[in-house]
Formats: C-alpha cells, sequence, structure tokens
C-alpha cells in the first residue's frame, strides 16, 4: 500500500522547504480537472515556460495544458484520432499527447504520484536525502525534473543505450546521473544499480521505484484514466461504442487507466502490449529491443495483470519504419498520396517510439476483434520525437534519406500486414500464469511477500483500496499546503 505515516518531525522540514521555495503541491484532483486550480496559479502560469524549472509547473503534470511551449493555460484533453487513412482499420483510434506535459512525456505524473505523498506523509525528507529514480528512460527525466522544482538533489537511473535527448537534458537537471548496462530490456541491471546504492548510502537516498511503487499507478488511475474517459465520453457521444484500452507495459502505470475504464465500462478490454523480441508476458521470453522506454524482462509489480484481457508483441522493426514515415519529407510524400490529410500529417511527430508501438497494439486488436467503425479503441502517446530526433538523424546518416518506396514499403508491412499473429486473449488461467511471474522478480529478488503477491490476485480489495486512497491523499496535500501557507 502506499505508505501515508511517515514521520512528523520530517513533514514539517518538508513544509519548511515548500515555504522557503514558493511551492504549492497540487491534489490529484486538480491535476484531474484543471478548472479546481486558483486563480492565483493560473495567472503565475501565463509567464512560465513549458519547461522552465519553476515551482509552478507541477499545476502542469495534467493532460489538459493548453499546448503551447510557454504561458499556457488549461484547454479540453490533448489527443489526437488517427484516421482510417492511416491506420488501415475502421476502428476509430484515439491516443492521449504526452508531448504537452513539462520534461515531454507524461512520467513526470508518476513521477509526482510517488513524490507528494512521502512529501506530505514525512516518508521522504526533501532537506536531507536524495531521491533516486530508477528507469529506462522517461520517469527518471520526470523525477529529476520534480526534484529540480522542490530544491532537493536527485540520482537519474537509466540504460546507456537510450537517446542521447534524455542524457544531455538530465545532466543539466540531475544532481547525478547513472548509466546502466544495456537498453530498455535490462531493468534487471536497474535494479541492481539500486541495492548498490542503498547499500553504499544507507539512508542518506529515498528510492522511488517506478515498477512497485502505487503511487505510480494511482496517479494514472486517477488522472489519466479519467483523461481518457473524458475522450471516450466525447468520442461516444452520438451512439459509438468504446471496446478498450491499450498501452505497453513499461513500468505498468498507464496500465491502471484501463482499469478505471473497465469500472465505468465492464464489457471494455485491457491490452497490454510489449516489444516481440522480448515476449516476458506473451512467450516467458527474453531479448533485446528498440522500442525505448518500456523495460521488460520481468512483470511489474503495479501491474494488475487480472484485468488485462489480451496481450500483443509488436515488432520493433515496425516501430522504427514508422518512426521514418511519419518524420521524414519522402514518408509525408507517401502519406499524401494515399490520402492522409495534412492536418494528421502535421501532428504525426507527436508520436514516440513507445507511441508507435501502442498504436500498432490498437490496430492488431482492432483486427482481432473485428471492430468497425462504430468502435472507439483508445491508447496514450506518451511522449514525442522531441526525444528520439537523434535516432532519425543516425538513420539517415547510416541508411540515407528515406525513399518513397521504402516508406510504401515501410506501410505496408508495419500497418497494411499488421495482423493477428502475436496477439493472445488471456483466459483465467493464461492471467495467473502471468501474475505468478511476479514472483521472480519481486519475491526472489526485490524483497516482497508472497502474501500481498496472492493479495493481488484473490484480494478485491487490494487494488480498491490503492484506488480510494487518493481521497485521504488529497486531504492530506490540503492540510500540507495550508501549514506551508501560515
Amino acid at each position: 500500500m502506499i505508505n501515508l505515516k511517515g514521520n512528523a518531525d520530517i513533514r514539517k522540514k518538508n513544509i519548511a522547504r515548500c515555504r522557503e521555495r514558493g511551492v504549492v503541491l497540487p491534489t490529484f484532483g486538480e491535476l484531474r480537472n484543471p478548472a479546481a486550480i486558483g486563480q492565483q496559479i493560473k495567472e503565475r502560469l501565463k509567464s512560465v515556460g513549458l519547461w522552465d524549472v519553476d515551482p509552478a509547473n507541477l499545476f502542469r503534470i495534467t493532460w489538459k495544458n493548453e499546448p503551447v511551449e510557454h504561458g499556457g493555460g488549461y484547454a479540453a484533453v490533448n489527443a489526437i484520432e488517427l484516421p482510417s487513412a492511416l491506420t488501415g482499420v475502421a476502428a476509430r483510434i484515439i491516443g492521449l499527447v504526452g508531448h504537452w506535459f513539462p520534461t515531454g512525456a507524461h512520467k513526470v505524473g508518476a513521477t509526482y504520484g510517488c513524490l507528494a505523498p512521502a512529501l506530505i506523509s514525512g516518508s521522504f525528507d526533501s532537506q536531507r536525502q536524495k531521491a533516486v529514480w530508477p528507469s529506462t528512460g522517461n520517469y527518471c527525466r520526470g523525477g529529476a525534473y520534480n526534484s529540480a522544482l522542490l530544491g532537493c538533489e536527485s540520482i537519474a537511473i537509466l540504460p546507456e543505450g537510450m537517446s542521447r535527448e534524455r542524457f544531455e537534458w538530465l545532466k543539466q537537471i540531475a544532481g547525478e546521473v547513472i548509466s546502466t548496462p544495456g537498453t530498455e530490456s535490462n531493468v534487471k541491471e536497474i535494479f541492481d544499480a539500486c541495492h548498490q546504492i542503498d547499500r553504499e548510502r544507507g539512508d542518506d537516498v529515498v528510492i522511488f521505484n517506478q515498477f512497485a511503487e502505487l503511487g505510480n499507478y494511482l496517479w494514472h488511475y486517477e488522472v489519466t484514466g479519467n483523461a481518457l474517459a473524458e475522450v471516450i465520453a466525447a468520442a461516444c457521444a452520438n451512439g459509438a461504442r468504446y471496446a478498450g484500452f491499450t498501452a505497453t507495459t513499461g513500468s505498468g502505470g498507464t496500465l491502471a487507466a484501463g482499469d478505471l475504464l473497465k469500472q465505468l465500462y465492464p464489457t471494455s478490454k485491457i491490452i497490454a502490449s510489449e516489444a516481440l523480441q522480448c515476449p516476458t508476458l506473451l512467450r516467458n521470453g527474453f531479448g533485446d529491443h528498440r522500442i525505448e522506454g518500456i523495460g521488460d524482462k520481468h512483470v511489474p509489480w503495479i501491474h494488475n495483470v487480472r484485468n488485462t484481457d489480451m496481450i500483443t508483441g509488436i515488432h520493433d522493426q515496425d516501430c522504427i519504419d514508422l518512426m521514418r514515415v511519419f518524420n521524414e519529407p519522402a514518408g509525408h510524400s507517401y502519406l499524401t498520396d494515399i490520402g492522409v490529410d495534412s492536418a494528421t500529417i502535421a501532428v504525426l511527430d507527436k508520436l514516440g517510439i513507445s507511441g508507435i508501438a501502442n498504436l500498432l497494439s490498437a490496430i492488431k486488436a482492432a483486427r482481432y476483434w473485428e471492430l468497425g467503425s462504430n468502435d472507439v479503441l483508445v491508447t496514450a502517446f506518451t511522449d514525442s520525437m522531441q526525444l528520439y530526433q537523434s535516432r532519425v538523424d543516425d538513420l539517415v546518416a547510416s541508411e540515407g534519406a528515406l525513399s518513397e518506396l521504402a516508406a510504401a514499403r515501410a506501410m505496408a508491412g508495419a500497418i497494411e500486414h499488421q495482423g493477428i499473429e502475436n496477439a493472445l486473449e488471456l483466459t483465467y488461467y493464461e492471467r495467473l500464469r502471468v501474475h505468478n511471474l511476479k514472483y521472480y522478480t519481486w519475491i526472489e529478488q526485490q524483497g516482497k511477500t508472497s502474501e500481498e503477491l496472492n493479495a493481488q490476485w484473490y484480494d478485491p480489495e487490494y487494488w480498491t483500496d490503492v484506488q480510494q486512497s487518493v481521497t485521504r491523499i488529497d486531504e492530506m496535500i490540503d492540510e500540507f499546503n495550508r501549514e506551508v501557507a501560515s
């Protein structure tokens, strides 16, 4: 469960730190519904850039930021609906856009979901301890950013094979950057680095492990889930049917949004996706891949597997090929020729590599369940090409610019031929098989208990208790802010 007991003396120190830096903490409710944010904060944001290291940007950890780089307020949920001319399926596919978060990725929300309860309870000392953010990319960026807003020191951990953009920005924001061997598939190496830091530095650090922190789950359940619910309500206003939600597994946090949607739409599906080159959920497999940011070879502790209906394996080459089509002139020219409108082409750079994987998973689900034009699938485009342009530049340097023929081949292979293979609809015992894989990472290696593992599966109140804790957390945030202001 989320620790809300903490330490009263440390809580007082956190209050003093926030008072010193002019920090006001947003509630989960305000991030879900920015209309509830006070006018003073809204006025302050008019002079603040989206990525500025300004505590006011805590109130921009929402899907409803006005889509501008500086001085924006709030608007409708940032989302893109991709047309059938692009997706090749009749079903409507809509994705939330993570580009308009501070840091350019939605993981800044997951880190706030972990950090805020620790601050208001006093389980993290912002004046003395360093916040450790283990990640396969965006989570450590979000954690380092939120730490900087509070003026506390941070340690970012991520694989050495991640994009240059991530490392260059982190060097300016994080107090310390640790690169671990491998790429997004090498999560155990990240855990090993955390254990080493814990042994060497002890009480001087607090490790916020996104794969195990239920604050990550809760933020997505409450904020991402409700953003998707608004998009779905608008899309289905004229009688369309909501069919399901798809997300790459990653830390398991984004999938929590599907839990809220399943409560609202009990017949809807949750589709968890992973790289076909590392099919841990699909086949108990392993490997390496190039879909950056979706660490694997394990089942995240915070993944509510019992609610998952399908697993899809997405080929990483399909994602790389479409990245080029979506971001090079010849790709745009070919898309125009096949009837994709210019407005859609103009926003394709809002899909990062894992966002493209989510799109392909939605296409695969649409074909598997034979969905039609009255069906709606939703997903998340968690970050944008702002974090991956170097990958395109490297490919152009090594292979030459994309040709229209290559673009046509890429669209044919990645979208037109995206079939129902490597899609597993889960039975009860298939779900249990995936859930049981948690044992080998979390009980044998990371110190969790088999009693809690069983509670996640057999106790229906386990997940609802986490979900309902948002009320108490928001009450504690309000009380914390009152003491900061006094």
